[in-house]
């Protein structure tokens, strides 16, 4: 059973960091950038949402314990 919801937990932080890094590719886009720079855009949105995420899971499993 933990072992499901560590999984499900991880695909949903991945597919929410995907969506905010396609958010920013696009926007960076319609702002004029070049795809490579959307694409450093859309990088770099991705491993700030995965930073974060891996912070809270380190702060609550600090408090929890």
């Amino acid at each position: 059973m933990n072992v499901a919801v560590v999984l499900l937990t991880t695909a949903l932080v991945v597919v929410i960091a995907l969506l905010a890094a396609v958010g920013a590719a696009v926007l960076a886009r319609l702002d004029g950038a070049s795809y490579p720079t959307a694409l450093k855009q859309a990088a770099t949105t991705f491993a700030a949402v995965i930073t974060v995420a891996a912070a809270m899971t380190a702060a609550l499993a600090a408090v929890c314990t």
